[in-house]
């Protein structure tokens, strides 16, 4: 799988949209990889979190995307940035697969595992298991983060974390889930107290 040149010509007009427009705060750069493969997972609370993930490192992140974002013109530009579609109306193991394919190629792949926004009043959504299941099927670290604040211009209130990324340490994908969906929904509480 190559990197597509698009979002390697996008990817400094991102982060400069994103830096002036947003204000965020970064944490844990230093946890990033300096390539991949990696599985950056964690929380999703907006559309813009895509290209906050861009605009945090120079790999290129092939972000499992729901395939609506491959019809008509969006297409194009989606297709371009590499993101790997999915159904979301079904188990879409192409998707993993790909996904999976992509992390063996040494590439980066970015998971929101709620599936969703979350637009709930809880901290999270539960996770589905992908994210723990191509780490696991890959022997690939997990990069976890955690989105706070709102993405509001000129505002400076929006924040990403990066967490020490980590590798399985058992075969029951179930456990490794939980213990994932444990620790970004423990480090989002401590950020709301």
């Amino acid at each position: 799988m190559k990197d597509p040149l698009f979002y390697k010509i996008v990817r400094p007009l991102i982060k400069i949209f994103v830096k002036i427009a947003f204000r965020p705060t970064y944490i844990g750069l230093d946890n990033i990889p300096k390539e991949g493969p990696y599985v950056l997972s964690g929380n999703h609370t907006n559309n813009f979190d895509c290209i906050l993930l861009v605009s945090c490192t120079k790999n290129v992140i092939h972000f499992l995307a729901k395939d609506s974002l491959m019809k008509g013109l969006k297409k194009i530009i989606f297709k371009n940035m590499g993101i790997i579609p999915v159904n979301r109306s079904i188990h879409d193991k192409g998707a993993l697969n790909n996904a999976i394919e992509a992390l063996k190629d040494n590439k980066v792949v970015g998971v929101f595992p709620e599936g969703t926004i979350n637009r709930t009043d809880d901290i999270i959504m539960p996770f589905k298991i992908g994210s723990v299941k191509m780490a696991h099927d890959t022997d690939t670290l997990i990069v976890p983060f955690i989105i706070t604040g709102k993405y509001k211009i000129f505002k400076n209130n929006l924040t990403i974390e990066f967490l020490k990324p980590y590798k399985l340490k058992s075969d029951d994908l179930t456990k490794e889930n939980e213990k994932l969906m444990t620790l970004i929904s423990r480090k989002l509480k401590e950020k709301r107290q």
